[in-house]
């Protein structure tokens, strides 16, 4: 799959945009805080719906604009597709496919995979359970349509259980309602339980040999997922936690506890790894994920790759690029100089300022 053009109207710093890529790796270059990212968020929202960066719609439209509109046009199985996507201050954003309006969000997940790989994401080792889980939520959701729904409603049953645990304080009857969302909660739990389990054993199956190659043979990388509760005891657990949770106003047992260990040699290195470990672990997981995605999806997935190889030394940096092969990559960086001092190939460069994009070649301005 590869995604041919991008049209942006009152889009973050752009009022107009309508950039057209090349099937292999595009360059955006220019200086900080001149709407390179932006670019990137554009796409990962047609294909996830979201933005990367969590913002809310409101702070993604120009300040000076109602709206934004977002417009991509996809090449998929030698098929056309257009994603059209409005966002509104006040009101929900709108996605249309080839003109057709599309009731739920969630119908757009897996018709683009994207991988988004960000200087944040170096540090996905060391940082907090909440980051790996979303690591796995945002990959399962593109490549698996029975996940998503599965995790929409658990984390909706989350909610909707939290605000009665707080409403308890006032209404003490409305205990014995406590089950019904239990219930629920183990049947779309124990769902998600399930696939996590798979989702890291087919990383396993890629992860080992990438990274002992990362790191030169010297290490073995193993992903161990740890569960809050395994699916199994979810119920027991839910009732017996039941008063903890009623004291808490919080519940605090299923899959949105959940954390994945990484372990280097047995070594979990979250708490014991050397940061060159934690990034190195970083790096394999994402070319891990472009690997995953090709076997499940049966297609490509876009490379989307946001100043990170600033932050990965030329090693890194050599087997980053050179590990992207048929893969459509569109990277920002705020210089040019690492492309041609290792003479990567390049197909296509924009240079970006202050919200505007301008084609160049060899240097020079087309």
């Amino acid at each position: 799959m590869v995604i041919k053009s991008l049209e942006l109207s009152d889009f973050r710093n752009y009022k107009f945009l309508n950039i057209e890529f090349d099937r292999g790796t595009n360059i955006l270059f220019g200086d900080n805080a001149q709407g390179k990212t932006n670019i990137l968020e554009a796409i990962y929202m047609c294909a996830t719906t979201k933005s990367h960066k969590g913002s809310k719609d409101k702070d993604i439209v120009n300040f000076s604009a109602p709206e934004a509109h977002i417009r991509a046009y996809l090449e998929k199985s030698q098929d056309e597709i257009r994603i059209d996507m409005h966002l509104r201050k006040n009101k929900s954003k709108g996605i249309a496919i080839d003109g057709s309006r599309i009731k739920k969000a969630s119908e757009l997940m897996g018709i683009m995979n994207v991988v988004f790989f960000s200087p944040e994401d170096l540090s996905i080792i060391k940082s907090g359970p909440a980051e790996r889980r979303r690591f796995v939520d945002m990959e399962l959701c593109q490549l698996d349509p029975f996940y998503l729904y599965n995790l929409y409603n658990y984390n909706k049953i989350v909610n909707q259980r939290n605000r009665l645990l707080k409403e308890l304080s006032f209404q003490p009857s409305l205990k014995e309602t406590l089950n019904i969302w239990d219930s629920q909660l183990v049947s779309y739990g124990g769902k998600i339980i399930e696939r996590r389990i798979s989702f890291t054993q087919q990383l396993n199956g890629i992860i080992s040999g990438i990274h002992a190659r990362l790191s030169g043979e010297k290490e073995n990388l193993r992903i161990v997922y740890e569960p809050n509760v395994t699916e199994e005891k979810f119920e027991e657990a839910l009732r017996e936690g039941q008063e903890r949770d009623i004291r808490l106003k919080m519940s605090c047992t299923g899959p949105h506890r959940d954390d994945f260990c990484f372990l280097a040699d047995d070594v979990d290195i979250r708490t014991f790894g050397s940061q060159g470990q934690q990034r190195t672990a970083a790096l394999s997981l994402k070319l891990s994920e472009i690997e995953l995605v090709k076997k499940l999806s049966k297609d490509t997935p876009v490379l989307l790759l946001d100043d990170v190889l600033s932050e990965l030394d030329s090693n890194r940096q050599n087997y980053l690029l050179g590990s992207i092969g048929d893969i459509q990559t569109i990277i920002t960086c705020t210089g040019l100089d690492d492309f041609v001092k290792n003479r990567f190939e390049i197909n296509k460069v924009f240079q970006v300022v202050n919200g505007t994009v301008r084609v160049r070649q060899n240097g020079g301005n087309q």
